[in-house]
């Protein structure tokens, strides 16, 4: 863990000219979660603090928290040096990059797409599958042929440098088998609610690293890894998608949320119930992130190592989740 945090601060140091913000997330992680603060942008693993500052810069510019959730994760969706999100993920064992994205507003809009290749922002495609048809979710080639009909660029079909030498080492041996907390499933997912009580939020992902070819994770599943109600909270989810996907994570957290649970019970309840749903809960990482309508928030994992980043308009931080096992 301390090999990740000095990583984390050296890569971060070269960006806090570019992000406003993050230099404040540079110092010793913070354990207390502070309640009640709007607007209010929360989203997975340290790739969410230049995603958090973008997200921040459109609140400020006058955009609507639709728009922030939007612009934070198209940022990592564009990170190179990532290669859990966007094309420059790692590939299907098959070598082929597939994406996951969905999006959702507090009054139950929604849009997402799954196994989309060759789209350089699956996010966007999510956004005009809800704003601009009747449908939830466009899969495959039907996902691919309605992001060309509405002016996204198809990209060449070619591995990022980074994907392409892990690639070729995995080819080795072509073995899976999911290691926590490593980049082979660090989806980027973000919650926010802005100073009105309006909520939305955003989850994309490349996936598994070297699954089967058609694998479709929690990411672009409303209710898995994203569901967010105006009336109660909103909540995301990271890790390993099939076990997410099996306590439909994300819905559950924000109807405990309904029942009266905070933020923060919400998340560690949901866990409780993943790790009894799951075989073998050593082998595997899931992360939950919530917010409620107050602006009260929660975060839980099955592991120590998850992290998140924590966006206030004058704020940007880095926090260490609590975990099931410690």
């Amino acid at each position: 863990m301390g090999d990740r945090r000095k990583f984390i601060k050296q890569s971060l140091l070269g960006s806090a000219i570019l992000y406003p913000g993050i230099s404040q997330a540079l110092g010793k992680p913070k354990q207390e979660i502070a309640a009640g603060e709007k607007p209010l942008i929360l989203s997975t693993w340290n790739h969410g603090l230049p995603a958090n500052a973008n997200a921040l810069d459109s609140l400020r510019n006058g955009g609507s928290i639709l728009d922030a959730v939007e612009v934070g994760v198209r940022t990592t969706e564009l990170d190179l040096d990532n290669l859990s999100v966007g094309l420059q993920g790692l590939p299907d064992r098959e070598g082929i990059v597939t994406l996951d994205a969905s999006i959702m507003t507090g009054d139950g809009a929604c849009g997402s797409v799954a196994f989309l290749r060759q789209i350089k922002h699956p996010i966007s495609v999510a956004r005009k599958v809800m704003e601009e048809t009747p449908h939830v979710m466009l899969a495959g080639e039907g996902a691919r042929q309605f992001a060309m009909a509405q002016g996204f660029p198809l990209e060449k079909e070619e591995l990022s440098p980074g994907a392409e030498k892990a690639y070729e080492e995995w080819r080795k041996t072509s073995q899976y088998k999911p290691i926590i907390n490593i980049e082979n499933h660090d989806t980027i997912g973000m919650i926010g609610i802005d100073a009105d009580g309006k909520m939305a939020g955003s989850c994309t992902t490349s996936g598994l690293a070297y699954k089967m070819h058609g694998r479709v994770g929690d990411s672009p599943i409303i209710g898995a890894g994203l569901y967010v109600d105006d009336e109660v909270g909103a909540a995301t989810a990271t890790g390993l998608g099939e076990t997410i996907i099996r306590i439909c994570g994300s819905f559950l957290i924000v109807e405990l949320m309904r029942q009266g649970r905070s933020p923060q019970e919400a998340c560690e309840e949901t866990v409780r119930r993943l790790v009894a749903k799951t075989k073998n809960p050593s082998d595997i990482q899931a992360g939950f992130l919530a917010i409620n309508k107050e602006g009260e928030m929660g975060a839980f994992a099955v592991h120590p190592g998850f992290n998140f980043a924590k966006g206030l308009l004058q704020s940007n931080d880095l926090i260490d989740s609590k975990s099931y096992f410690s």
